[in-house]
């Protein structure tokens, strides 16, 4: 199943499903491209937990090391944006970065989850943009300049539950249709089970929560007026256009 959260015509925020590229919600379809709602991003999380070289060759491709245990950084709710919004980065940057990733949506508030049980608290997946301000990210440890800035995080457009994703689901970039990034979840150094299971050791994840689990190689800058999709196998695409300022 495919749940879309939208605002109705009459600005009411709403969670329908998605059937046949139509959204559902009680007696009323929409369009999910249609001007008549807004899709909003498929949660609101209290905090976004991203994964750092979470894929062998973008490590590589960055000049660094396979971490021994997660790198974990976060994104705060400022940093959400929703599918189809205008991301305007930081202004006078030489390199803005797109970076394609699978996102995991928890479902309930857990804390120290093992591995076995991991799963369980997963509502669904979805699609993430962690772009990321390289100018900064290099001159800093804590990377809140880097990556913490407004609408460093679009999300969605939809959360797919888990049995709608592959195992070994495709995630890509393409940057005004031509493809940039394309591995897979099976090449994720640490698995989502993992993943959830380090994350609680620390912290409470809360309801809406999300995992952004790494990003293959391919990252690269963007341009004024880039348009960038980000597609995971199982989910759809997210899109959203650049501004450099």
């Amino acid at each position: 199943m495919k749940y879309v959260r939208f605002r109705d015509p009459a600005g009411a925020v709403r969670r329908g499903r998605l059937e046949d590229d139509r959204v559902r919600f009680g007696n009323a379809t929409y369009s999910l491209d249609d001007d008549e709602i807004d899709v909003l991003p498929p949660s609101e999380p209290s905090k976004i937990v991203c994964i750092g070289r979470n894929y062998a060759d973008h490590a590589d491709e960055m000049g660094n090391d396979v971490p021994d245990r997660p790198l974990l950084f976060l994104k705060p709710p400022n940093a959400v944006a929703s599918h189809g919004d205008t991301i305007t980065a930081p202004a006078g940057k030489e390199r803005i970065d797109y970076e394609a990733e699978l996102g995991v949506v928890i479902g309930e508030q857990c804390r120290h989850v093992p591995v076995s049980d991991a799963m369980d608290v997963v509502e669904g997946f979805t699609c993430v943009n962690d772009i990321s301000n390289r100018d900064d990210q290099e001159k800093e440890q804590n990377w809140v300049r880097g990556k913490a800035f407004d609408g460093a995080a679009p999300l969605g457009p939809v959360l797919a539950t888990p049995d709608e994703v592959p195992e070994d689901a495709s995630v890509q970039s393409r940057v005004n249709g031509d493809l940039r990034q394309d591995g897979t979840r099976e090449q994720l150094i640490f698995p989502i089970s993992e993943l959830i299971a380090e994350i609680t050791t620390y912290l409470t994840l809360e309801p809406g929560d999300v995992i952004a689990t790494g990003t293959p190689e391919g990252v690269g800058p963007l341009e004024d007026g880039d348009t960038v999709e980000i597609e995971v196998e199982g989910v759809g695409t997210l899109e959203n256009t650049v501004r450099l300022p």
